[in-house]
């Protein structure tokens, strides 16, 4: 079983690693941010539109497009080489996509490609190959 879809949207710029630590009674308790919380809500709502029938159990390669809003003198297709990280951004990604059920674990990507491009429509592109088939 092999999915491709597009989420229009203007993609989360905050990542995984923003949780915050506060300590109660000497040990630390760590919470997401309400910012880091709205970015995962936002990508379950996405995301559940595209939730295969069954979870993927196998081996899988996932392709990743994250498309920004252009800004400045930035032209469509042109890779972005800010921030954030890719692997940032991938981690919250498939953790939200672990969530909604398209996996029983996101340790199945076993092969990943990522890439991060300035473009006329902002989204996501996210395609899963089966590589057990």
């Amino acid at each position: 079983m092999n999915i491709s879809f597009f989420l229009p949207m203007i993609p989360p710029t905050v990542t995984h690693q923003e949780k915050q630590v506060h300590v109660v009674n000497d040990k630390p308790v760590f919470y997401e941010p309400a910012e880091l919380k709205a970015a995962r809500s936002k990508l379950e709502a996405h995301l559940a539109k595209y939730k295969p029938e069954k979870k993927y159990t196998g081996a899988v390669r996932l392709l990743v497009k994250w498309c920004f809003p252009i800004t400045g003198k930035h032209h469509h297709g042109e890779y972005k080489t800010s921030k954030p990280d890719t692997d940032n951004l991938q981690k919250l990604l498939k953790d939200v996509m672990t969530k909604v059920g398209f996996w029983k674990d996101d340790a199945l990507v076993a092969s990943e490609i990522i890439e991060k491009f300035w473009a006329d429509v902002p989204g996501i592109y996210i395609s899963i190959t089966d590589l057990e088939e």
